[in-house]
């Protein structure tokens, strides 16, 4: 084996790798049921208001 096909080897084993254990995060995520939101009335809101300052011209 020259070295492209050697790279090319370990590029798709690495791949692969990746792919699984993409594939296994995402089922033990999905096992753990459904996401639910926390309550709104613990949540603090802020609000920002910002205006634009017009400065004099000269």
């Amino acid at each position: 084996m020259n070295r492209s096909q050697i790279v090319a080897t370990i590029a798709g084993a690495i791949s692969l790798i990746l792919a699984i254990a993409y594939l296994l995060l995402v089922q033990i995520l999905d096992f753990r049921g459904e996401m639910i939101p926390a309550p709104v009335s613990q949540i603090e809101t802020s609000v920002t208001v910002s205006y634009p300052v017009m400065l004099n011209k000269l």
